[in-house]
């Protein structure tokens, strides 16, 4: 069990399918406002700013304090961001991830799904599996857990 003074910040990347499971597990029920995502198609780039919940530091334990920690978290050789069931007008609404899967398709092409609570998605057609999140911030305290039932 990591504590919260062992905290050492993330950064990943995700090059295939399986790298985008083990991206999904770290980013398990981040929060972010609708308001800090981005979609920039001149750079084919698809970004999102979360509040991350650090399972790395409390994974075993029952009982808080836990953390979380502000992350940065894009997607590169998107060539279009649908959204599904997101009021993207709502900036300030609060979604909360479940997961991030990858439907392939051709030469290494094919769609990254982001599921959020509540039946909400975001599907990011790309080239390839390009993907890459970064702790911004120093971890704070918070006394939840994410529950999830069995």
């Amino acid at each position: 069990m990591a504590s919260l003074k062992d905290y050492k910040p993330l950064r990943l990347m995700a090059g295939d399918a399986e790298d985008l499971g083990i991206m999904s597990a770290v980013l398990q029920d981040a929060v972010a406002k609708l308001g800090d995502f981005a979609f920039l198609p001149a750079e084919r780039r698809f970004a999102i700013v979360a509040n991350r919940f650090c399972w790395e530091c409390a994974a075993d334990r029952k009982h808080g304090p836990f953390a979380r920690v502000r992350a940065g978290l894009h997607f590169d050789d998107v060539k279009s961001a649908q959204f599904q069931h997101l009021r993207t007008n709502a900036k300030d609404a609060v979604v909360e991830l479940l997961a991030i899967s990858f439907e392939a398709g051709e030469d290494g092409a094919g769609t990254i799904v982001l599921d959020f609570a509540g039946g909400g998605a975001v599907r990011l057609e790309v080239e390839s599996v390009n993907a890459y999140i970064s702790d911004i911030s120093e971890p704070w305290r918070t006394r939840a857990k994410p529950e999830h039932k069995e």
